[in-house]
């Protein structure tokens, strides 16, 4: 195997254990694919990763469920920085208006890794969120939405802002999404970082 296939699956492999280790709760692991200074953005938190822990830890003793499932990667490596790209969906079960439903996001995760220590780890995660749609756990459930308040959030994401506005969450409303000005910026920056001629994405607060 050739050093860049070689840091391609390392890179992968860290993915995949982000999300089997967060969503089982496993910290201590989760911990270690993290860079020190790591961020983690997503609709409803941006900041460091040990607050993304501790607030998600605080979701889940109050019941909050979200999950991910992943699909294909494309990593580009170059010297001791890389991009990924992971397909990936994100799952959410709550009660919207009274009704017990599962919110669900296909998207992308955009990865800024870096080699720290000799291990590839996120030094920045960016979703961009594609499309997303609500179901009612019971098929047999009348689900009626608030249109108005629904048509107030981004498309890509609208559904998924809905129901954790409706759980106390503040979501941010200029996140990437498969077209449009954040995403190309998005693209424009990774590729300028990888290159060594774009700082740090900005840490946020």
């Amino acid at each position: 195997m050739s050093s860049t296939l070689q840091d391609e699956w390392l890179i992968r492999r860290m993915i995949e254990r982000w999300a089997v280790w967060r969503d089982a709760g496993d910290w201590e692991r989760f911990r270690t694919v993290w860079h020190p200074d790591g961020v983690m953005m997503a609709t409803w938190f941006q900041g460091p990763f040990e607050d993304f822990i501790r607030v998600t830890r605080e979701g889940w003793d109050k019941g909050v469920s979200i999950l991910h499932f992943l699909g294909g990667s494309a990593v580009q490596v170059q010297g001791e920085r890389a991009i990924a790209q992971t397909k990936m969906t994100i799952s959410q079960r709550g009660l919207i208006e009274g009704v017990l439903c599962d919110v669900v996001c296909t998207g992308r995760f955009y990865d800024y890794v870096v080699r720290h220590q000799g291990h590839w780890v996120l030094r920045h995660r960016q979703p961009i969120y594609e499309k997303d749609r609500v179901d009612p756990v019971d098929p047999a459930a009348r689900l009626v939405l608030d249109q108005q308040a629904l048509a107030e959030f981004p498309e890509g994401y609208r559904h998924l802002a809905y129901i954790q506005t409706r759980i106390g969450y503040t979501v941010k409303r200029d996140m990437p999404m498969l077209k449009g000005a954040e995403v190309q910026a998005l693209y424009t920056h990774g590729a300028n970082w990888l290159a060594g001629q774009a700082p740090d994405p900005a840490r946020p607060g």
